[in-house]
């Protein structure tokens, strides 16, 4: 969440830290705004809302410099007002700032004490007056910034600029990702590659606790101890080339398009598919040594990581933990010596996964990451980690990130079974068979469009939404109530099939749409048998399955979609791919914002 650029430049500063913003759009924000240095003094412009308020604002009022700071804010401390947004100055120094210091309010009482006067109610000003205080006492800027991260605790990521330094930015992250991007005469600092792309390729990551002294030539950077550090510069495989909508109306529809690409590139990455064999990198423990295995990831990622559990203790009889991140870091759970983990994120920056990754680390744990991202915190600093081959995903709502993780999950669950001699090599053809058949389905999906669009004006009257679904389908009825609450703001529950008549049936009116997840298999019976059970106290059972159990199912749904028919392992892959299409359709009819829904963050940062 939020997002932080930098820029000692040549030419002016606002229309470059402006599009780094845009690229950054992405985390999710409510609040935006810029500050320069002109003729050596602090000037800002700041808008609430979406980046074209901030470009409406720079059009009236123009803001020159070539030195600059920009910021989107997800508000925390505060609410999301112009006074509020980012940056917060003094007349010695400008502050932007994403994550939390967690005891501003002690501080705050410390500085108001001496005669500071607060102007928000933000815990970034907080900062900004201490370090304003250091500077009054006859700190030069570097040793004042210094002195105040000393006295500050909690996530984030900081950059400053200061009046009367025309090329000097100061930068620093704690628990939050920043980068260092080296120019011609030029330098920039941000929140990760993607916001400095068409700038640079040529970036440097800060790491834990580090903070940077950057001009217009270079960067000295400092580690925790604030003792000088060097750090490497890398070229990044990120494309500066603007990512764009195409033809698509939101970033979301043109993602979930890309479904049938996204599984196929990942898929390819682990599956050969002239042998039909898994083919996984070098792994950072031995799956046929290890006892029990740990999963933790936040949202759909956790999601991914449940159908994970399914598949890996079936195919591989190996036990596995699956917990989300933000209770994972907290619950203190007893970890075998010699254990391994699974992290999963889009993103690779959440705060808790990072948490989460760093307890494992210091319980002795070998961490394997899946991430999208190949430079991120979580790829770093996990002892090994696999890709998803997704690409840049812009709308907040996870869609082909999630699938993909799905797909590397999958490969991951065969590749264990295989270690621990519980899959033939037979088992494994036909298994690695089935998921390459899944690009070519979710195209299928994707073509009946038309169908799922008329179910979502049926969900979009509802005030309550039920998705149900039995086994591996049980953590994408989750995914499909997550979705539709997210970008549609409808309440939707998801749950096990057979826990209905454990309380959720007592919802169950004419009022009250129940999505079922419900291909043939094992499963279909029981499932239908629940089904049945809604629709017999006026529930409108509205079902995706397949053409062998569309005929039971229309006895008594209102609705049946019939979806391509797959080997049972790989069939919770191409159901997430309609319960994600109708979130999506329902929220247009809704009128919602589908990129970037209110109060939510892509890449949650803070606590």
């Amino acid at each position: 969440m939020c997002g932080i650029v930098g820029v000692i430049g040549k030419a002016p500063a606002a229309p470059l830290l402006l599009e780094a913003l845009r690229r950054l759009e992405y985390r999710g924000y409510d609040s935006a705004g810029i500050a320069t240095l002109v003729d050596g003094h602090i000037e800002r412009r700041r808008a609430e809302g979406k980046l074209g308020n901030l470009a409406g604002v720079l059009e009236r009022d123009a803001l020159p410099g070539t030195t600059g700071i920009g910021h989107t804010r997800w508000a925390t401390h505060g609410a999301p007002t112009e006074r509020n947004a980012h940056p917060h100055s003094t007349a010695r120094v400008s502050v932007v700032h994403n994550g939390i210091i967690e005891n501003h309010a002690e501080l705050r009482a410390e500085l108001e004490a001496k005669g500071a006067v607060f102007e928000t109610e933000t815990d970034t000003e907080t900062f900004v007056r201490l370090v304003d205080d250091f500077l009054r006492q006859g700190h030069e800027p570097q040793a004042a910034f210094a002195a105040a991260l000393r006295r500050v605790h909690g996530a984030f990521a900081l950059a400053a600029i200061f009046s009367g330094h025309p090329r000097l930015l100061l930068a620093a992250r704690q628990g939050a990702p920043l980068a260092v991007g080296f120019g011609e005469g030029e330098m920039f600092v941000g929140s990760d590659a993607l916001a400095l792309a068409p700038l640079t390729r040529r970036i440097a990551y800060l790491k834990e606790g580090d903070w940077v002294a950057v001009d217009g030539e270079g960067a000295r950077f400092f580690d925790a101890a604030h003792q000088p550090a060097e750090r490497r510069v890398t070229v990044t495989a990120v494309s500066g080339a603007a990512v764009g909508k195409g033809n698509y109306r939101h970033f979301m529809e043109k993602e979930l398009h890309e479904h049938p690409a996204v599984l196929g590139d990942t898929l390819r990455q682990y599956l050969d598919p002239k042998t039909l064999e898994v083919r996984l990198p070098r792994l950072p423990f031995d799956p046929a040594r290890i006892g029990r295995l740990t999963i933790s990831a936040c949202g759909s990622a956790f999601l991914a990581g449940m159908v994970g559990r399914y598949w890996i203790e079936q195919l591989a009889r190996l036990p596995v933990d699956a917990d989300v991140a933000s209770e994972f870091r907290y619950r203190n759970p007893p970890l075998a010596d010699g254990g391994a983990a699974i992290l999963i994120s889009q993103s690779g920056e959440t705060a808790d996964n990072m948490a989460a990754l760093r307890l494992l680390r210091e319980a002795g744990q070998r961490v394997l990451s899946v991430v999208n991202v190949p430079e991120s915190s979580m790829a770093r600093e996990s002892d090994g980690a696999l890709l998803t081959v997704a690409g840049p995903e812009i709308g907040v709502a996870s869609t082909k990130a999630f699938t993909a993780q799905l797909a590397v999950l999958a490969c991951l669950a065969i590749g264990f079974g295989r270690a621990r001699r519980e899959l033939s090599t037979l088992d494994e053809g036909r298994l690695a068979q089935t998921l390459l058949e899944v690009p070519s389905h979710a195209a299928a999906i994707l073509e009946q469009d038309a169908q799922i669009r008329e179910l979502a004006m049926e969900v979009a009257k509802a005030r309550d939404v039920l998705f149900l679904g039995r086994g591996a389908m049980y953590p994408i009825a989750l995914e499909g109530a997550l979705k539709l609450k997210e970008i549609s703001y409808i309440h939707a529950e998801g749950y096990a099939a057979g826990e209905m008549k454990h309380g959720p049936i007592a919802l169950i009116d004419s009022d009250v749409p129940v999505i079922a997840l419900c291909p043939s298999g094992p499963l279909f019976e029981k499932t239908a048998s629940n089904l049945q059970e809604a629709a017999a106290r006026g529930g409108r059972v509205m079902a995706f399955t397949d053409a062998e159990g569309e005929a039971a199912l229309r006895r008594f749904a209102e609705r049946v979609i019939v979806l391509p028919r797959i080997g049972e392992f790989a069939t919770p892959i191409l159901y997430a791919i309609p319960v994600q299409l109708l979130a999506y359709h329902v929220a247009v009819l809704k009128g919602t914002d589908v990129d970037q829904p209110r109060n939510l963050a892509k890449s949650v940062t803070v606590e």
